[in-house]
């Protein structure tokens, strides 16, 4: 008969007689959610990367092979792929039964050019020199000055707040917001090596499943523990990280 994640770490401690408390203290997590894993209660748990990184974390602390356990879950919890896109086939240019493009025989160039030939002819007779003389085809009016085009141009408006990037070092939960409260990274798994950004904004909150992510401040890294348990911070306008309590990390739901 298999046994289950849940009577494998609680047999582990028993055996090796080591309270829960004892695990709190040195693994971080707390033991409501160390009870949750003995007794397979999943939903009492964060769910996804949170679960499996508490898992890993209190199975590799009693000795046992933490990544097994952790994909055991993974694999009874049946965790969706990620649709993929659909692929955008070519259009066929020739050959078999696709519409071929239609290119201008030397006729029709002809008649385009003849057709614009008419046009200038138009233009210039119509058309008044600056001295009241009528120009011909060949005639150019002046151009305005490099520097009215410069002032006429749109100026494109110098970009604002702090830019941030990040990359997961291992698998990772995120759920990212920016200043206004919209979802940047909308509470997703990144699979290890995965980047996200640049984000643009005056500040951000994050959440992270644990420590195993790099953050780049407007080009600087920011300094992340390597922690298994979950992490929260805020980044301010001058891109400074204050660490969030439990209750203060965005949750995305």
């Amino acid at each position: 008969m298999r046994i289950g994640i849940g009577d494998t770490l609680r047999e582990t401690r028993n055996r090796r007689k080591i309270g829960l408390a004892e695990v709190e203290a040195a693994t971080k997590i707390r033991v409501r959610y160390l009870q949750a894993m003995e007794n397979e209660e999943w939903d009492a748990l964060p769910g996804g990367a949170y679960t499996r990184g508490f898992i890993r974390t209190y199975a590799a602390h009693l000795g046992l092979d933490g990544e097994r356990l952790a994909d055991e879950y993974r694999q009874r919890s049946g965790r969706p792929a990620r649709p993929r896109a659909p692929r955008v086939e070519p259009a066929a240019t020739g050959g078999g039964g696709g519409r071929r493009a239609w290119v201008p025989g030397p006729a029709a160039i002809a008649a385009v050019v003849a057709g614009l030939l008419v046009a200038a002819v138009a233009i210039g007779l119509l058309g008044g020199g600056d001295n009241g003389a009528t120009p011909g085809i060949g005639s150019t009016r002046p151009h305005p000055a490099s520097g009215d085009r410069q002032a006429r141009a749109p100026q494109s408006p110098a970009p604002s707040g702090i830019a941030l990037r990040l990359t997961a070092q291992a698998e990772v939960w995120v759920c990212l917001l920016d200043a206004d409260g919209k979802k940047l990274i909308d509470g997703q798994i990144l699979a290890e090596g995965a980047e996200e950004g640049p984000y643009r904004s005056t500040a951000f909150s994050v959440s992270f499943g644990n420590g195993q992510v790099s953050l780049l401040i407007d080009g600087k890294k920011a300094a992340v523990p390597a922690s298994s348990s979950p992490l929260g911070y805020r980044i301010d306008s001058s891109g400074g990280l204050t660490q969030l309590a439990e209750a203060e990390r965005p949750t995305c739901t």
